[in-house]
C-alpha cells in the first residue's frame, strides 16, 4: 500500500497525464479514480476537493518554473542572455509538461474555482515582472533601448502565445518550434 505522499504524488502525476489528452476533455473525480483504479472516496482521503488536487499541480509549477527562472537570473550575468534563457525555459517546460500546459494557459480550469484561474494569473503576473526587472538591468548596462514595461508584457504576451499554439494543436506545434528564428526577431 503507498505511503500517503506517494499516493498523493501518484493522483497529481495521473491528473496531469490526463491533462495531455489533446481532445480537452474535462476531468471529473469518477474518471480519475477510473484511471487510478481507486474509488473517488480514497481521491478525498488525500485531497479535499478537486481544486486542492489543481492547487498541487500548480504549486509543482511555481515551484519547478520559479526555481529555474531564479536560477537563471543568479547564474547569468548578461541581461540580454537572462531574458533569452528566461523565455526559452518557459517554452521548455510546457514542452517537457504538455499537461502542465493546460494549466498555465487556463484550459484545464475552465468550470472549475475560479481562485485556481487567479492564482495562474498571479504566476504569469510574477513571470513578466521577472522579465521586467531583467530589462531594467539590461537598460542600466545599456544593452536594451526599449521600454521594460511594455517589452516585458510582449515577451510574456509571445510565451502565453505559444503555450496556447501547444495546447490547441493538440500538442503538435511544439513551443520551442522556431525559436531560434523568432529569438532573433525578439531579441534582434
Amino acid at each position: 500500500m503507498a505511503k500517503t505522499g506517494e499516493r498523493k504524488a501518484q493522483i497529481l502525476q495521473t491528473l496531469a497525464a490526463m491533462l495531455e489528452d489533446p481532445k480537452g476533455e474535462r476531468i471529473t473525480t469518477a474518471l480519475l479514480a477510473a484511471r487510478l483504479e481507486v474509488s473517488e472516496a480514497a481521491l478525498y482521503r488525500h485531497f479535499s476537493s478537486k481544486a486542492q488536487m489543481f492547487e498541487g499541480l500548480i504549486e509543482f509549477i511555481e515551484q519547478t518554473v520559479f526555481t529555474l527562472v531564479n536560477k537563471i537570473q543568479s547564474e547569468e550575468t548578461d541581461a540580454m542572455k537572462q531574458i533569452e534563457a528566461t523565455v526559452a525555459t518557459l517554452l521548455g517546460f510546457a514542452q517537457k509538461n504538455p499537461g502542465m500546459t493546460r494549466v498555465l494557459i487556463g484550459d484545464a480550469l475552465v468550470n472549475e474555482d475560479e481562485r485556481l484561474q487567479t492564482r495562474m494569473n498571479q504566476l504569469i503576473d510574477k513571470l513578466e515582472a521577472a522579465l521586467r526587472q531583467s530589462l531594467r538591468i539590461a537598460q542600466a548596462a545599456n544593452a536594451w533601448h526599449g521600454d521594460a514595461n511594455a517589452d516585458a508584457a510582449v515577451l510574456i504576451a509571445y510565451t502565453v502565445g505559444r503555450w496556447q499554439l501547444y495546447a490547441k494543436s493538440g500538442f503538435k506545434r511544439g513551443p520551442q518550434e522556431g525559436w531560434d528564428l523568432q529569438r532573433k526577431f525578439l531579441f534582434g
